[in-house]
């Protein structure tokens, strides 16, 4: 059965102009390394639900369709909600005003983790996933 709306937290991604020291910061903080790590991109399974911390490289910031991160820094966050159909749902949030922020993509080239996102109204940002680690959690419980 398909879900039309957000089914959950499943992703926060940060954006950092200096990835390394950024993921070696946050792997001090968590006190976990990263599960995934790849140039550019490191991502971080943490807490009871295994919720996905992600962390990228401001430099690739622009090429999501989105702003490249100020000099200074401050990039803030995207926090990424499940839904089934990512398309639908950044269509959805068009049609109630929100503007595109970065277009609907695959993460990785033939994977299933798909995300886009819009800053709402008000100057927010919401992301929006399918993300199969997400299912394979809900599964188990």
């Amino acid at each position: 059965m398909t879900h039309p709306h957000p089914r959950g937290l499943c992703t926060v991604a940060y954006t950092s102009n200096d990835h390394e020291a950024a993921k070696a910061w946050f792997t001090r903080l968590l006190g976990v390394a990263p599960y995934f790590d790849r140039p550019g991109y490191a991502e971080f399974r943490i807490g009871d639900y295994q919720h996905e911390l992600g962390l990228m490289d401001g430099k690739f910031a622009g090429y999501l369709g989105g702003e490249v991160v100020p000099p200074d820094g401050r990039a803030g966050a995207i926090v990424y909600w499940h839904v089934d159909d990512v398309r639908g749902m950044v269509d959805h949030a068009v049609s109630l005003g929100a503007k595109v922020h970065h277009l609907v993509r695959q993460f990785q080239p033939d994977s299933d983790f798909v995300g886009g996102s819009v800053i709402d109204p008000f100057g927010n940002v919401i992301g929006f996933m399918h993300n199969p680690h997400y299912l394979e959690v809900l599964g188990e419980r």
